[in-house]
């Protein structure tokens, strides 16, 4: 007899069998009659070559067989309940592994480091891995569970994966001190008139500005295009160019490294950042805590 062909609902009625010692209780104890109780036994004494449970004086007794069985067969049972049944709450003060998230560059400049510090204090053993990715390479990278969770701005999305909400952001000029269209008259024309730098995840020329500019049958002018925020504050600060980025990004722009933002001087509305993960993720308890803690960085925006 090998674990292939054996019944493992067995060990369910050889447990009560060890614990009552009496086959009529056992039946009790696992809502089965008496003759389904008997019936195991016998299998269970085929498969272990073994009586298991004798007459004694006083009632039915173990043989050494079933004593030695006893323990093992307990534990393994409890453990496997609660693996499989009992999750337990997700402790991250002794959790390992990586977390994978995948937002556009516009969000690492503001989210990262502070979500990374909660990491590293609530949760020390847990690292984060960040992947750049646009709309749609972010809904595939979800699809090959190549990441655990996408932020962004997803105007669609498949019905198969979860969303919500973290926060809406205007879009703002940026550009460096003393630029000349601190001394004209703010509007989209004086803005447009300047080239700009675009940052563009798909190396494309075009961003979610220039999307929205379309809708008012507007252009502007790309100077340069690159594909993330590196070298992004060093050509504002020594050029003429301006770009339009979200408020996270531009509060970044602004506070580090001197740059002034201001309002984009056109009603293009809001741009929304959503969390979206797989429904395979949902019920994690794992997961569930790091959606929690980028929910916790957004409140401090």
């Amino acid at each position: 007899m090998t674990l292939r062909n054996f019944d493992l609902n067995l060990l369910k009625v050889l447990d009560a069998l060890i614990k009552e010692r009496n086959v009529t209780r056992a039946g009790e104890l696992l809502g089965r009659s008496q003759p389904a109780v008997s019936n195991a036994l016998r299998r269970l004494r085929v498969a272990l070559k073994d009586d298991l449970l004798v007459r004694g004086a006083n009632g039915m007794v173990l043989t050494p067989r079933a004593e030695s069985l006893r323990k093992p067969l307990r534990n393994t049972l409890a453990a496997l309940e609660g693996e499989i049944f009992d999750e337990g709450p997700f402790d991250a003060s002794v959790a390992s592994g990586v977390y994978r998230v995948s937002m556009p560059d516009r969000l690492t400049l503001a989210v990262v480091p502070p979500l990374l510090d909660r990491l590293q204090r609530l949760a020390p053993n847990m690292a984060l891995q960040v992947l750049t990715a646009d709309r749609q390479q972010a809904l595939d990278l979800l699809d090959n569970d190549s990441i655990d969770l996408a932020l962004g701005w997803f105007d669609d999305k498949p019905r198969h994966l979860h969303a919500e909400f973290l926060l809406d952001e205007d879009l703002n000029c940026v550009f460096r001190a003393g630029h000349p269209i601190q001394n004209a008259k703010f509007n989209i024309k004086s803005v447009l008139s300047y080239p700009h730098l675009i940052v563009s995840a798909t190396g494309g020329r075009i961003a979610i500005f220039d999307e929205l500019l379309m809708r008012h049958k507007l252009t502007r002018h790309a100077l340069i295009a690159v594909t993330n925020f590196t070298a992004v504050p060093d050509m504002l600060a020594r050029s003429n160019m301006i770009g339009v980025f979200t408020k996270l990004a531009s509060d970044v722009f602004e506070k580090s490294f001197g740059l002034i933002k201001r309002r984009v001087p056109i009603d293009v509305g809001k741009i929304a950042t959503n969390m979206v993960w797989h429904a395979r993720m949902h019920k994690d308890s794992k997961h569930a805590w790091l959606r929690q803690q980028i929910k916790a960085v957004y409140l401090e925006f």
